[in-house]
């Protein structure tokens, strides 16, 4: 049987990436969020993870569910929308078609679309590129990527999120989820793109309400969380939706999960968009 040994929300935002580049203005801007996917890499290391599958917000469809099966991901990748930011970074990770194939196969028993994809040129988006740049550099997990549709449904993502963890019991690895996506995600207008738009949200309701989810989930209180989240994701600029956060509580168990939430960074803002790394302790 399989085993979920680690859970966490995480950030992907490319300045991540510039705050290492030396000259850069964000020198160092981002050493706390990249201090804390290196830790989270750390514990999958040695709770002995032997895959990641990340629910990427930046691999947006338009038709049905899709998941990157492919046995090797192999590439070098530069953002279309920020190729300033990242640019040529190459990725080589084992992927785990077994494992995808079977995410795919729990969420058809529930009459889910879900296409699992072996395709070589099917290439990861950066919202999986970054966390394991940082979480799993030396490729010790495989990877398995997991799109969020654009015209979906908050209970499909919760449907594919626990066909997910249907499928990691079922499984022999032990596994890591990463919900890879931003709290709230309205971002600056291009004429207010200056240093504000590295320092502050670009919208104070969204930063406050970022703000008390965070108070919400420390508190363990993620039925009231879970009762707000379709409003939060609506109302806060979801990046996607939020269904990588929908995805992640369903496969956590929902209303059922109580395990502590652990915030190993301070929240902060990119571009306008609330940023933070957060593990919820699952039970050994």
């Amino acid at each position: 049987m399989g085993q979920l040994v680690l859970a966490a929300k995480v950030t992907h935002v490319p300045s991540l990436m510039l705050s290492e580049q030396p000259g850069s203005p964000l020198r160092a801007a981002r050493q706390a969020a990249v201090a804390s996917l290196r830790e989270l890499g750390r514990r999958a290391k040695e709770r002995g993870v032997t895959s990641f599958v990340v629910f990427d917000t930046h691999w947006l469809s338009n038709f049905g569910y899709h998941i990157n099966a492919n046995a090797r991901h192999r590439g070098s990748f530069t953002s279309h929308e920020a190729p300033q930011m990242i640019q040529d970074l190459s990725y080589d990770l084992p992927g785990d078609t077994c494992l995808a194939q079977a995410i795919a196969g729990r969420a058809a028993d529930t009459g889910l679309n879900v296409i699992a994809h072996e395709v070589a040129s099917l290439g990861l988006e950066y919202g999986t590129i970054v966390p394991m740049h940082y979480m799993n550099p030396d490729g010790f997990a495989k990877v398995v990527s997991v799109a969020s549709p654009l015209f979906t449904s908050f209970e499909e993502s919760r449907i594919l999120g626990e066909a997910t963890r249907r499928a990691i019991d079922q499984s022999g690895e032990r596994v890591a989820i990463l919900a890879s996506g931003s709290l709230s995600h309205r971002l600056w207008p291009n004429k207010k793109l200056g240093p504000e738009a590295w320092t502050s949200v670009a919208s104070e309701f969204n930063r406050q309400v970022d703000l008390r989810v965070l108070e919400l989930w420390q508190g363990r209180r993620y039925r009231e969380f879970l009762d707000m989240l379709p409003d939060y994701a609506t109302k806060c600029n979801g990046e996607g939706g939020m269904a990588d956060t929908i995805m992640l509580f369903a496969a956590l168990g929902w209303t059922d999960y109580s395990g502590p939430a652990e915030q190993l960074c301070d929240y902060f803002p990119s571009s306008g968009s609330g940023q933070v790394n957060v593990e919820f302790h699952v039970e050994a």
